[in-house]
C-alpha cells in the first residue's frame, strides 16, 4: 500500500514545490493538491461537511491553479507521483486542459494522476456552464475527448458538451494511461460511473465502513468487464498499524494524509513524524 500527502495549497504556508520535496524526501508516493477556481459569496450549495453555505476553512478562496502548483513541484522533485485531490476539470476547456495534463506528464516523466470530482459547489460550476444536472455527463465527456487527444494520431470527439473534428496533438502524456481516480462518496451510483470511465476512487471525509465500500466496487468493477482491480485512496485515514493493515487488507491502494496549514519548517518537521510513524524511508522507495 502506497502512502501519499495533500497539500490544501495556498498563498500562503508552505508552497507546492518545498511540500513536495520534503514529501518525496521522506519517503512519500504521492502529491496532491485540489482546484477551486473561485467560490462564489453568494451560494446555494452546501458545503458536504458544514452541511451550510459556511466553509471549514478559508484556503477554499485562496487555492492556487493545481497544474501550476504541480509543475512546480515537478521541477525539484525525480520520483514523487504528482496529482489533483481533486481537479474539476469541468472548469476549463479541455482541448486546453489536455494540452495542460499531457505536457506536465511528458516533463515529469510520467508522474501525473488526474483525480477528479463531480464538483460540490453547483453555483462554481454554475459560473463556468456547467448544468446542475449534467455534471458526470459532462465529466464524462471531457475525460474521453482528453483521451482521445493523448492517444490519438488525429483526435476528434462528438458529444452532448464536447466536440471538434480530427486534429493533432501533441505532446502525448509519458504514460501509456493516465490514471483517473474519483473523488466521490462511495455510492453504486458513483461506483457504477467508475467502474465505466475511471481507474479508481478517492474516498471523502464523509465516507465510513471503507472495506465495505471497496468490496463494492471491486464487485461492480469486475461485473463491468474491467481486468486487474480498481485504485482506491483512502483520504484521512488513521495511521496506526492495526487501521493500516485493514485497509490494505480490504484493496486499499494509497492512503492519503493532509498537511497542516503551517510553516515550511513545521510542515517539513510534521512529514518526518508521520513518515516515521508509517515506516517511510526514502532510500528503499
Amino acid at each position: 500500500m502506497r502512502h501519499g500527502i495533500v497539500l490544501f495549497t495556498s498563498d500562503r504556508g508552505s508552497t507546492p514545490a518545498a511540500a513536495a520535496q520534503a514529501a518525496e524526501a521522506a519517503g512519500f508516493d504521492t502529491f496532491h493538491v485540489p482546484e477551486h477556481t473561485h467560490i462564489p459569496v453568494k451560494r446555494e450549495a452546501p458545503h458536504p461537511r458544514t452541511g451550510d453555505s459556511s466553509l471549514p476553512d478559508d484556503r477554499y478562496l485562496r487555492t492556487l491553479d493545481p497544474w501550476v502548483a504541480l509543475a512546480t513541484a515537478a521541477s525539484v522533485t525525480t520520483r514523487i507521483r504528482l496529482a489533483t485531490a481533486v481537479a474539476l476539470p469541468v472548469e476549463s476547456d479541455p482541448i486546453t486542459l489536455a494540452k495542460t495534463i499531457a505536457s506536465l506528464d511528458h516533463l515529469s516523466a510520467g508522474r501525473v494522476t488526474l483525480g477528479v470530482g463531480f464538483g460540490w459547489n453547483i453555483d462554481e460550476l454554475t459560473d463556468h456552464g456547467v448544468p446542475a444536472g449534467k455534471r458526470r455527463t459532462v465529466l464524462r465527456e471531457y475525460l474521453e475527448a482528453m483521451r482521445a487527444l493523448w492517444t490519438d494520431d488525429e483526435a476528434s470527439y462528438a458529444g452532448e458538451f464536447v466536440s471538434f473534428g480530427a486534429s493533432w496533438a501533441w505532446p502525448k502524456p509519458a504514460q501509456a494511461r493516465i490514471p483517473v481516480i474519483v473523488g466521490a462518496g462511495g455510492t453504486e451510483k458513483t461506483f457504477r460511473w467508475i467502474a465505466k470511465s475511471a481507474d479508481g476512487w478517492l474516498t471523502t471525509p464523509g465516507d465510513t465502513d471503507i472495506e465495505g465500500k471497496a468490496r463494492l466496487l471491486r464487485e461492480i468493477w469486475h461485473e463491468a468487464g474491467r481486468d486487474g482491480e480498481p485504485e482506491i485512496s483512502a483520504l484521512g485515514v488513521r495511521p496506526d498499524p492495526e487501521n493500516l493493515a485493514g485497509l490494505e487488507a480490504a484493496g486499499v491502494t494509497e492512503t492519503i494524509f493532509g498537511l497542516p496549514d503551517r510553516s515550511p519548517g513545521e510542515v517539513e518537521a510534521w512529514l518526518q513524524r508521520l513518515a516515521g510513524k508509517l515506516g517511510l524511508s526514502a532510500g528503499n522507495r
